[in-house]
């Protein structure tokens, strides 16, 4: 095995993520012939290198062509092995519409954070980190918005704390932030056409996504008064992440 490969596996599967400033996640994203040489070898293991231009970080996932075989047939089975319950999964995909969509809006405009302005000259360049444009939300407006169709505090607060350890989300006194997980493991395709033309339809047909985000709460909230599908547990994943 070439030795720089081994190495970068070897971190992942220690550290589980890496960032994307990284000196061999830098080399793995722009050199093909490392690039083939790592997931070469990965893909002999079943993983895959799972990163995207919206994250800060990369991190390891199984191949989907291994997942039926490491979690089971279609009636039994395992979405991924975080060990979420279903009111935790909902949770994850209320905090990913919170945090991750209003984030990408700001790096598609290049819409700083700081100053809230959009660079309307400088759209050729890279878009912007996820720590320039990604913006927390509070605990106690999350509580007060999900918290009796998420199990209440007692439940809330059990679930946020699996999803800080799993590195989905950073609590920082009140505001909950991104994690290196959250816009890395969850399937963004399917989940934005979800969200967008289903628990949110009616309030991103009749306003504009700026309006929508401060009407989305009510609309996932109203969502979430129905008991939760099995839609939810199979789709919020791009594929397990690699327990280190």
């Amino acid at each position: 095995m070439n030795d720089d490969s081994q190495i970068l596996i070897a971190r992942l599967l220690t550290h589980q993520t890496l960032r994307r400033d990284d000196k061999m996640v830098k080399r793995v994203l722009s050199d093909d012939t490392f690039r083939a040489e790592v997931d070469k070898r990965l893909l002999e293991s079943g993983l895959k290198l799972l990163d995207n231009v919206y994250a800060d970080h990369v991190t390891l996932a199984l191949h989907r062509a291994v997942e039926p075989k490491i979690f089971g047939a279609k009636d039994i089975w395992q979405n991924n092995n975080f060990g979420l319950t279903r009111d935790g999964v909902a949770l994850l995909v209320v905090l990913w519409a919170q945090i991750i969509l209003p984030k990408r809006e700001r790096q598609e405009t290049h819409t700083s954070i700081v100053d809230d302005q959009n660079d309307m000259f400088d759209k050729d360049n890279p878009i912007p980190r996820a720590e320039d444009t990604s913006v927390g939300i509070s605990y106690t407006a999350l509580l007060s918005d999900f918290g009796d169709k998420l199990g209440k505090k007692t439940r809330m607060d059990m679930n946020l704390g699996v999803l800080s350890k799993l590195n989905f989300i950073e609590r920082r006194g009140d505001v909950i932030f991104e994690g290196p997980l959250l816009d890395l493991m969850m399937d963004t395709d399917v989940l934005k056409e979800r969200i967008i033309n289903g628990a949110l339809a009616d309030v991103f047909k009749r306003a504009p996504l700026a309006i929508a985000r401060r009407r989305a709460p009510d609309a996932m909230a109203a969502a979430l008064e129905e008991p939760l599908n099995e839609s939810i547990d199979d789709t919020p994943t791009e594929g397990s992440h690699v327990p280190h």
